[in-house]
């Protein structure tokens, strides 16, 4: 690998969590879409699946029920 973006790492890692969520947005966004039509999908994903819970057809359950779900599958 890149021996700057070694150093960046070693650098970055020192930010808090919240500063490094804000810079993964970041570089994820600049690297915008790569097909213009993926918006438009997950858009359209979105509104079925709010369709789907407002329907009854589907239901959701507690952030932290799934959260300490995934920590016990991926520890």
């Amino acid at each position: 690998m890149n021996s700057v973006i070694d150093q960046w790492k070693t650098q970055l890692i020192t930010l808090t969590p919240s500063d490094r969520v804000e810079l993964a947005h970041f570089l994820l966004s600049s690297l915008g879409p790569e097909d213009e039509g993926v918006e438009t999908a997950w858009d359209a994903e979105v509104l079925r699946r709010t369709e789907e819970i407002r329907s009854g057809r589907a239901s959701g359950r507690p952030v932290d029920d799934f959260i300490a779900e995934l920590r016990e599958r991926y520890p």
